[in-house]
């Protein structure tokens, strides 16, 4: 029998707290006594989780709701305590098959678009579900979330095209912490292993957000390695370990920090993201009109909007050079290395926009 593992520390990610509440729904519809404690298989390689379900209830025609609450650990997490609802029909289907469509709350690819979920979640629930029907049976998994709506006018979901609610995403059961030390120290154990492995050749491409980490596979990227906001201590780190060649590879709205000097990005430390794009601006000769449009820009993405093509590629190409320029005087700081850093950095439409130049030398084969 597997490990099993609880939901209390490090927390766990919004796909388990679906996919346990789906799972709750799926037994009550299938007339089995409610069980307020689920248990999720992660595969064969990782333990299984033992996760608290609120409540489950079957419905008129073919349908039941189970009810989770979700609970991401210690730290600031927006979505601490927020209610899950999931609801499971029965559809038909020649095999047992998974339909997910999104409800009040959950967030899609533009107003008409899929629902946007991550390859892990979709997993979780197939690997959990799947084996639980009968034959010649499909299920449909709404999940909803009530303060779904509300709570994404405070994410950057907007930013990379996701509407009407908080995306499922996470690449993993337990949460990751950005902002802690312990997340730091485990980057750096994850770093060194990295360096330790006889096949590595020192290159390394280290990735800033879910979003760059999807991006980085679907191009094959690797090896590859994501981090939080602890970047300028990963930097030295990466040097001391023997990476030779490097690239950061991440939104333009994050990377842009690094430009301005602000190796800690975390949002709760510091900011100053358009006023450092007004100063590249003025580097890169714009005129006094659209600097002022930069400075009064909602974001970095709607600033880059507001100006015309050969602007907005100058100065994305110029902000991609000064993140590999700061980031190299940063780990110069503390040591003479060899590795040289490349950046690299995508729109809110995960397209990859613009490169500096160590970046174009040494990945040019990442274009489009």
């Amino acid at each position: 029998m597997s490990e099993s593992i609880a939901s209390s520390s490090p927390g766990l990610t919004l796909p388990v707290w679906v996919a346990a509440a789906a799972k709750a729904a799926l037994q009550v519809l299938l007339g089995e006594p409610f069980n307020a404690e689920q248990q999720l298989d992660q595969g064969s390689d990782q333990p299984s989780l033992q996760v608290p379900v609120c409540s489950a209830a079957p419905l008129a025609d073919g349908q039941a709701l189970g009810i989770s609450r979700c609970d991401p650990g210690p730290g600031l997490d927006l979505t601490r305590d927020l209610e899950i609802w999931v609801r499971v029909t029965w559809i038909a289907a020649s095999q047992p098959a998974l339909e997910l469509q999104a409800g009040e709350g959950v967030g899609r690819f533009g107003p008409e678009g899929d629902v946007c979920v991550s390859g892990f979640a979709r997993e979780l629930l197939e690997r959990n579900l799947l084996p639980l029907l009968p034959p010649g049976r499909g299920l449909l998994v709404q999940p909803i979330l009530p303060q779904g709506r509300t709570l994404a006018q405070r994410t950057s979901n907007a930013a990379f095209g996701v509407v009407d609610g908080l995306a499922l995403i996470g690449t993993q059961a337990e949460v990751q912490r950005s902002a802690t030390p312990d997340q730091l120290q485990q980057v750096l154990a994850d770093l060194r292993a990295l360096a330790a492995d006889p096949a590595f050749q020192g290159r390394l491409v280290l990735v800033i957000g879910e979003n760059g980490l999807d991006l980085a596979r679907q191009r094959g990227l690797g090896p590859l390695l994501k981090v939080g906001n602890w970047l300028g201590p990963v930097l030295v780190a990466a040097a001391e370990a023997g990476v030779r060649d490097l690239l950061l590879l991440g939104y333009h709205g994050k990377l842009i920090k690094l430009a301005g000097g602000i190796f800690h990005t975390h949002h709760h430390l510091a900011d100053g993201r358009l006023e450092v794009l007004v100063a590249l601006g003025l580097d890169a000769g714009l005129p006094a009109a659209q600097l002022l449009q930069l400075r009064g820009a909602a974001s970095v993405e709607d600033a880059f909007q507001a100006l015309d093509a050969n602007q907005s590629r100058a100065l994305g190409q110029h902000l991609a050079a000064t993140v590999e320029q700061r980031s190299q005087s940063y780990v110069a700081r503390y040591g003479a290395w060899s590795m040289r850093i490349g950046a690299a950095l995508f729109d809110r439409s995960r397209t990859l926009r613009w490169w500096g130049p160590e970046g174009e030398k040494r990945f040019l084969t990442l274009r489009d």
